[in-house]
């Protein structure tokens, strides 16, 4: 999983930083906050998708006992349930 979501985390702050940078240097136009946000909204979804791919990837692997000791692990209340609200 880090091989894949190091690289993305990277470029989502390189992005975000440069979003910043253009407003304080007020070269921010609405045509470039548009195409800047939206990057920045696909880097974002690419990061999630790694994190919960490999999550789901992990989940199959377990016994069910696992499965709940992972899920405790994880913040869950029963060891089941599956909240993918920031963590």
């Amino acid at each position: 999983m880090k091989a894949e979501a190091i690289p993305l985390g990277e470029q989502l702050i390189a992005q975000e930083a440069d979003l910043d940078k253009e407003f304080a240097n007020k070269t921010i136009t609405p045509t470039s906050l548009a195409a800047t946000t939206g990057a920045i909204g696909i880097t974002h979804a690419a990061l999630r998708q790694t994190h919960l791919k490999y999550h789901l990837s992990t989940v199959e692997v377990l016994t069910p006992a696992q499965v709940q000791r992972y899920g405790e692990l994880r913040g869950y209340k029963s060891g089941t349930q599956h909240s993918h609200g920031r963590h």
